[in-house]
């Protein structure tokens, strides 16, 4: 009985590597046709494909496409983000300058409210200054100039010293919360 799987085995072997002579033998036919036909070779490096004459087109460098999504505007709040960021970034490298430290710290110490508000409109003055000069487009420097005038105008007094500060707007008042009618009519019950 242990001779008829040896005879397979055997005979399995045989089999295989017969199929694989007859195929390496047909594989090198073939690939002796291809080398003796000189026909076949000429026609082959005649479909080569030529190089072409036309210009590539040319790929813009990243600076080149960062400038061009910079001046495209891609709506009012995407504008106004955009000019919010760069205002930050502004504000956090000139805010650590020995200068408007010192300025700031200046018009923290000052003795009189007056002496306070003339050394903060030197501290804006300089700290927007700053900002104006490293600031790179010219929309970024007029919200720089609108946010220097918001702050002076905070600083004013133009009712009790309306010779110093009669050129900058009048701080408009804060709106008093409305009492609601619970409340008023807690007041009223009061009284």
């Amino acid at each position: 009985m242990r001779l008829a799987p040896i005879k397979l085995q055997v005979s399995a072997k045989l089999s295989l590597s017969i199929s694989l002579a007859a195929f390496c033998a047909g594989a090198g036919s073939a690939t002796g046709q291809v080398a003796t036909d000189s026909n076949l070779q000429s026609s082959l490096t005649r479909q080569a494909p030529l190089p072409s004459a036309t210009p590539r087109a040319t790929v813009p460098e990243r600076a080149q496409i960062d400038e061009i999504f910079k001046q495209t505007s891609l709506g009012k709040e995407a504008d106004e983000r955009r000019l919010h960021i760069e205002w930050r970034q502004l504000q956090n490298q000139v805010v650590n300058d020995p200068d408007i430290v010192a300025a700031k710290k200046s018009a923290e110490m000052a003795r009189t409210d007056l002496e306070k508000r003339q050394r903060l409109r030197d501290y804006y003055d300089l700290y927007y200054g700053r900002m104006a000069v490293m600031a790179r487009s010219t929309e970024m420097r007029s919200a720089l100039d609108r946010l220097k005038i918001a702050h002076l105008s905070q600083i004013t007094q133009a009712r009790v010293r309306h010779e110093t500060d009669s050129e900058l707007p009048t701080p408009s008042p804060t709106p008093k919360k409305k009492k609601d009618k619970r409340a008023r009519k807690y007041e009223a019950n009061q009284r």
